[in-house]
């Protein structure tokens, strides 16, 4: 087989499917657009939704900041997190995990996931009602201050707030949570008053800051919802271009429950109306004199009436957490909450990376450690492929026995290169060798090798997952490095460049990858032969700076691939010697 040929065709496989997710088109902000218009036209609103939806989760008035002074708070006390709620304008603002650290350091900080708007880094729920176009009923906002009937949340203690308009309604959230990251919300409105009160409930996320995305485009990081079925995820560019005044919105549709929210790489937060229910989700943005302020959310299409001396109530829940598959899983059945397991960005992929997770996530509870899990996983894939890896070796080893008559051919046909490919060709029928056999395992193993890149950049189950040794996290890079004498010398190379980090692990991967060239019989032109030399050298640099999980991986699959390839030729070997006839001396004897 012609190497040259063969290297790129390999390449250019790779490059189309690490490639994939960064080059297919998102929608544009015009097809949204028309989508909205398309929806508008099918289900037209009444004029109270049509003043609604420009704010459908979106406030269009300027973003209300507590004074840190005037905060009373409300203590949330649960298994998986703690923190409290701000009682002036009910926000859920304040929340850090339990079981999840910033670093594996000892004595790391726990993960924030919410903050108040006077902070660093603000992220909250908002909680409310808003008016029916011309409506005068006085509904709570951000300055509102409310009573808790409790001085505690707790997993088993819901807590009610309420809070008196003056004007004879009450207005109240029941709040409760579970041992998890999953609020269920309850919106009462009590009505003393001698006249009907209509208001549409309205839930939102609400950011005022922009993040760091982490994940490039391997990992959606920004606004993301899932309503009538449809996933739809944006950037925060999308959201600060195409909010326009005055409801502030980018984006807008309506539909039957669903969820929405701002997810990171590894958490979230989201709100989920109730399901059955129909309501209007949307994305937007103020800019509000400094860093903006981006807004998830949902508002009801069909306002709450509630009659003179009755009570009425709407019910949803709030999702701020880790974005645990199972856990997510279990949420979607128990709460019928649709596809919400697309909140981890499994990707265009998902039919091959999800699978694949299950299997390491199944094999890391069996074993007890998530490398051990990955070398098993190898196994698994090994014995898959062995048909194929056994064809492949066999059409290497027919190849090289044909590189004398290939080369003569060349030497032959130097100057026409038609009559050599047709020379070729003709060798290879008359031989019974397929030149592409022995490229198709390997074409058929780098989806599998893709999936397994995602799953472990994307699942927060391999993050800070620890191996043995100095490998702590096998979701980060080997954090050892040679030019440091791996720590006998006190600098940071890396600060000068990132090439300057080369970790054990990534050394033993080249290590095992140029072994397993000197398996291989070495290509015929020098040319080619300075290519292969090279290529341990560079896949070490790049192999430096990518999760250690994924370079022990590898290094754990070359040492199979080598022991059976060498397998697989002593059958082959063993199995020509026996057909061939003994010679005819030794038949005289």
């Amino acid at each position: 087989m012609d190497t040259k040929r063969f290297i790129v065709a390999v390449l250019l496989s790779a490059m189309v499917l690490v490639g994939f997710e960064y080059f297919m088109p998102k929608q544009t902000h015009q097809e949204v657009a028309q989508q909205v218009a398309q929806t508008s036209r099918q289900t037209p609103p009444s004029d109270a939704a049509r003043s609604a939806a420009p704010v459908a989760g979106v406030s269009s008035q300027p973003v209300s900041v507590p004074s840190p002074q005037a905060e009373t708070r409300l203590e949330i006390d649960a298994p998986a997190v703690r923190g409290s709620i701000d009682l002036l304008g009910a926000r859920l603002d304040d929340m850090v995990l339990r079981d999840y650290h910033e670093t594996v350091a000892a004595g790391s900080p726990l993960v924030r996931i919410l903050e108040a708007a006077h902070d660093p880094q603000p992220n909250y729920v908002e909680i409310g009602w808003m008016n029916l176009a011309g409506g005068q009923v006085r509904v709570p906002d951000a300055s509102t201050v409310w009573t808790a009937d409790a001085p505690k949340l707790t997993a088993d203690h819901p807590v009610t707030l309420s809070w008196d308009n003056g004007e004879g309604v009450t207005f109240q959230i029941v709040v409760g949570i579970d041992a998890h990251y999953m609020f269920a919300i309850e919106q009462r409105i009590v009505n003393h008053s001698a006249q009907p009160v209509s208001l549409y409930p309205f839930a939102r996320v609400s950011r005022a800051y922009t993040p760091e995305e982490t994940g490039g485009y391997l990992v959606h990081e920004g606004p993301i919802s899932v309503i009538d079925g449809r996933l739809d995820e944006s950037s925060y560019k999308s959201l600060r271009t195409g909010a326009t005044p005055p409801g502030n919105t980018s984006w807008t549709k309506a539909g039957q429950g669903g969820w929405a929210g701002i997810t990171d790489k590894y958490w979230l937060t989201a709100v989920v109306p109730q399901q059955g229910v129909p309501v209007t989700g949307s994305y937007g943005y103020q800019a509000n004199g400094g860093a903006g302020v981006y807004q998830v959310g949902f508002i009801a299409q069909v306002p709450t009436v509630v009659g003179a001396g009755a009570t009425a109530s709407t019910a949803s829940h709030v999702f701020a957490g880790a974005k645990e598959v199972s856990l997510l899983e279990q949420y979607q059945s128990s709460l019928h909450i649709p596809d919400f397991w697309k909140a981890v960005d499994f990707g265009w992929f998902a039919f091959m990376t999800r699978p694949i997770f299950y299997v390491l996530d199944w094999l890391n509870t069996l074993l007890g450690n998530f490398g051990l899990a990955l070398m098993a996983f190898t196994l698994l894939v090994k014995a898959l492929f062995f048909p194929l890896a056994t064809r492949q070796f066999r059409s290497m080893a027919k190849m090289r026995k044909l590189q004398p008559k290939v080369q003569d051919l060349r030497e032959r046909y130097r100057g026409d290169q038609m009559a050599l490919n047709q020379q070729m060709m003709a060798l290879y029928k008359t031989e019974g060798v397929n030149p592409a056999s022995g490229c198709l395992p390997m074409l058929v193993q780098i989806p599998v090798f893709w999936s397994l890149y995602k799953d472990l950049y994307i699942t927060i189950e391999m993050r800070h997952a620890p191996f043995f040794g100095w490998i702590h996290d096998l979701s980060a890079p080997d954090l050892t490095n040679l030019f440091t004498l791996f720590g006998l010398i006190p600098w940071d190379p890396a600060g000068l460049s990132p090439y300057l980090q080369l970790g054990v692990w990534p050394i033993l991967f080249g290590v095992t990858m140029f072994l397993q060239q000197k398996l291989n019989p070495a290509p015929m032109d020098p040319a080619q032969q300075r290519v292969f030399q090279v290529m341990p050298v560079l896949f070490t640099f790049f192999m430096a700076r990518q999760p250690a999980g994924l370079v022990i991986y590898y290094c754990w699959n070359n040492l199979l691939t080598m022991a059976q390839q060498m397998v697989i030729q002593r059958r082959t070997q063993g199995a020509t010697s026996q057909a061939v006839p003994a010679p005819a001396a030794a038949k005289r004897k």
